[in-house]
């Protein structure tokens, strides 16, 4: 019985030791959250004090954030209880678009010279299609553009392989959004101030599809990263000695 004690008193010195290192832990880590949203605060200006945590959590995802969006934000309230809850998931890949939008398809057809064999010159043959699903949009209508690659081969020839249409280009090649999609979220956020999350919940509660923020973050960095060499020849033109230059020759 006393070795029993002896063992019951020591598991519970451990315990006890475990439990204050527990709360030290908790202590340490309210202290880590009150400095974040301070820092937080500081970097979006004071008038963001009205805004929870997870607001400021999501801003912080945004690929950049104006004043207008902040007021925007702050007019809107809290987040929905259901974003509140929703529990972070692994990535699921690429989405499936839901099978209730309407489809319309886009036959990308071959260039002249991948309609013809080229062992024998015969005309080709159309025996399938690459498609790709990306989701397109019409004023406050949603659809699935369905891109349909012609792929052609030749009957008598069949070692002469497959040839298929090139992929249209697009804005962002990977992205499952189309282009109007992705222009219509770059509108939303700089015109109209309202974040990407929030543009993100609007799919959800909308059309049911629930896609990554990072996917809406890439395409619209996408949008970026075309806009640098117009940005730079802007700069370029209205540069200080460019200015100077055209002053002097008229």
């Amino acid at each position: 019985m006393a070795q029993l004690e002896e063992q019951v008193e020591a598991k519970n010195r451990v315990i006890s030791a475990k439990d204050q290192i527990i709360a030290q832990s908790e202590l340490k880590i309210q202290k880590l959250e009150e400095a974040l949203r301070l820092e937080r605060i500081r970097k979006y200006g004071s008038r963001s004090e009205k805004l929870s945590d997870l607001q400021l959590k999501l801003l912080d995802l945004e690929p950049a954030v104006s004043n207008d969006e902040i007021e925007t934000e702050i007019s809107s309230g809290p987040l929905p209880e259901a974003a509140r809850r929703r529990k972070r998931k692994p990535h699921p890949g690429r989405n499936e678009l839901p099978a209730h939008l309407e489809r319309i398809e886009e036959i990308v057809t071959c260039a002249a010279e991948q309609c013809t064999c080229g062992k024998c010159g015969r005309e080709t043959e159309v025996i399938g299609y690459e498609e790709t699903e990306v989701l397109g949009m019409k004023p406050a209508v949603h659809f699935v553009r369905v891109i349909k690659r012609e792929k052609r081969a030749c009957k008598r020839c069949a070692e002469h392989g497959v040839v298929t249409a090139s992929a249209p280009v697009r804005i962002a090649p990977k992205s499952i959004f189309a282009d109007e999609t992705i222009i219509d979220f770059i509108v939303r956020k700089y015109s109209d101030a309202l974040p990407l999350y929030r543009q993100r919940a609007i799919l959800m509660r909308d059309l049911g599809i629930d896609v990554a923020l990072t996917t809406i973050n890439d395409a619209v960095l996408r949008v970026g990263e075309l806009l640098i060499p117009v940005v730079d020849t802007v700069k370029r033109i209205c540069s200080p000695a460019a200015t100077s230059r055209r002053m002097r020759r008229t």
